[in-house]
């Protein structure tokens, strides 16, 4: 399997995920690939946003660690592009160490309010948590993620690693043309929220493409930020605006939640891939899902069904759909829930979970495992450097652009994971004071013989366990180089409901990109599955791989975003 591991500059016949299935030949290439591999010796970085891989380069030029980097990135695409992250959301990370040659994993995610109870929800006639608006705000737990890390591993001043982006707030960034898509579809449901107009709306509408946006009260935020540290954000003035704003609109969020907010060191956990050991983090993230689907389908000759063909992405989708059962069972805080990780993730479960899948039929509904208990967007980035370390991080507001309630004066949305609670009496993701909620956000790292292999992210909601194990099939069973592996035409299925505890009940809904072939797309139906070939919606990937041998850095940026992989 040698040439799973190659990572060729050659790239070929680039696909237009918007419509047509294929775009230009490329002179020389593989199959899938847009764009060429980036190659780096001292350092890389792969974001969604130009101007967040430009940053990351200069700060690990100005001697910053990867750590100072990926902080910087991501402060930047709190400017550039708010419809998939914020000051206002949270922050999953796993760092390699290069000195110690460990996996770090943080969780940065916030806590739900402590004055706001279940029965709130229900005196006040509520089946479930809303979308938009002051109910579903948890603490932002963003900030708090950059000063951990920082902490641990930075190197510059922090009031380096943001000043780049406070610039920028101030000066202004012209819109991209994928942003300004997303940013035009999420002015419609959040334009009546409080304070959204004034921060995202300065045209008086959402932006068209090449619209200049600025946001003063940003750059103040983060220039406060810089020179008080986080404290200025849970326990000082930042505080005070958030939580008096929020009540005033009749919301929970209290000075107390944001004081009494923590971030949370945890290992990372894996399971075993044809020779690659994969890392997630535990839950109340989703990262374990990819691993259990990994444990499902390593067993059969992947490979030898081909990429794109009608049996592997039949196999795909009836492995999903077990684990996602599971995933709506179990996955929650396990400060609140006992869930059982290690019983979900071994090889014994996946033995005992694969007799039900049927190679010719869709399923239609599918029972969560007995373990023996004891839609949004994001933005990912991955940063390499000099000294071998490597950071896997992803942040978000959920949603895209969050909940829609923005303090005027600091420039930023508040997030809305909290609907990802449900209220059952009883599941272990049921809503209560201080809890945090099922999380869709994850990143990822892969290792080989105790050595950093590649660490990678793919963004979109539930499409993100269902993504990691696409990139890395397309890796290690078909073949495909970093940047080929995230530019393949993708699939998704979908439940027919949020993952907050329901069950699927009708099989479900089959999404694909237009890259497959018309005989695929009947082949699935003919198996019983509903499949609809639409663009978007199939998350954006970044990467940074390790190529020892060489001792240099290779990095991919996909297709799907408006970013780029830069190296040095």
């Amino acid at each position: 399997m040698q040439r799973a591991y190659k990572v060729s500059l050659l790239v070929f016949t680039a696909l237009s995920l918007a419509g047509s299935t294929t775009a230009q030949d490329r002179i020389a290439g593989m199959q899938h690939a847009t764009r060429s591999i980036v190659y780096g010796q001292s350092g890389v970085a792969a974001t969604s946003h130009p101007r967040a891989t430009q940053v990351a380069i200069d700060i690990l030029r100005k001697g910053g660690s990867a750590v100072d980097a990926a902080i910087a990135a991501n402060a930047m695409l709190c400017v550039c592009e708010p419809t998939g992250c914020g000051l206002g959301g949270d922050l999953f990370a796993i760092v390699w160490d290069g000195k110690a040659k460990k996996l770090h994993g943080l969780n940065a995610s916030g806590r739900s309010p402590l004055a706001l109870t279940r029965a709130w929800f229900a005196q006040n006639g509520h089946q479930s948590i809303p979308k938009y608006g002051p109910l579903p705000i948890s603490v932002p737990g963003c900030v708090d993620g950059w000063f951990e890390l920082h902490g641990k591993f930075g190197r510059l001043e922090m009031s380096q690693v943001l000043a780049a982006a406070i610039e920028t707030a101030r000066r202004g960034v012209p819109v991209p043309q994928t942003i300004a898509e997303y940013w035009r579809r999420g002015v419609i449901d959040r334009q009546d929220q409080p304070g959204f107009r004034q921060v995202f709306m300065p045209w008086g509408r959402g932006p068209n493409e090449g619209d200049l946006f600025r946001n003063e009260a940003l750059a103040t935020t983060l220039a406060r930020m810089a020179v008080g540290g986080r404290d200025v954000f849970y326990k000082g003035s930042i505080a005070e605006t958030l939580a008096a704003f929020v009540q005033e609109h009749g919301g929970f969020l209290s000075k107390r939640d944001l004081a009494e907010h923590c971030s949370e060191w945890i290992e990372p956990v894996s399971t075993n891939y044809r020779g690659h050991d994969v890392w997630e983090l535990p839950p109340n993230g989703q990262g374990i899902a990819a691993l259990q689907i990994l444990n499902l389908i390593e067993p059969y000759d992947v490979a030898s069904m081909g990429y794109g063909s009608a049996e592997w992405l039949h196999l795909f989708v009836e492995a999903k759909k077990i684990v996602y059962e599971d995933r709506a069972k179990y996955y929650a805080d396990m400060a609140f829930a006992k869930v059982p990780v290690a019983h979900l993730i071994s090889k014994a479960y996946a033995d005992e979970r694969r007799r039900l899948i049927n190679p010719d039929k869709a399923s239609q509904s599918l029972p969560a495992g007995d373990a023996k208990i004891e839609k949004g967007d994001t933005i990912y980035l991955a940063v390499a450097d000099k000294d071998g370390n490597m950071v896997s991080l992803i942040q978000s507001n959920f949603r895209g652009l969050g909940s829609g309630v923005c303090p005027p004066s600091l420039g930023f949305g508040l997030q809305n994971r909290g609907e990802l609670f449900n209220l059952q009496e009883g599941h272990a993701n049921t809503y209560a004071p201080g809890k945090r909620p099922f999380h869709t956000i994850i990143p990822a790292f892969v290792t080989k013989d105790g050595e950093p292999f590649m660490s990678f992210g793919v963004m979109g909601g539930s499409m993100q366990p269902q993504g990691h194990v696409q990139i890395l099939v397309n890796m290690i069973d078909f073949g495909m180089n970093l940047q080929e592996a995230g530019d393949a035409a993708r699939i998704r299925h979908d439940r027919s409901s949020q993952p907050t505890g329901e069950r699927m009940a009708d099989g479900g809904e089959v999404f694909l990109e237009s890259a497959f072939g018309d005989d695929v797309v009947e082949a699935l139906r003919a198996k019983g599955h509903k499949v609809t070939v639409k663009p978007g919606a199939f998350g954006g990937y970044q990467s940074i791989m390790w190529l020892a041998a060489q001792k240099i850095y290779a990095a991919a940026s996909e297709c799907r975003k408006d970013g780029h992989a830069s190296g040095y």
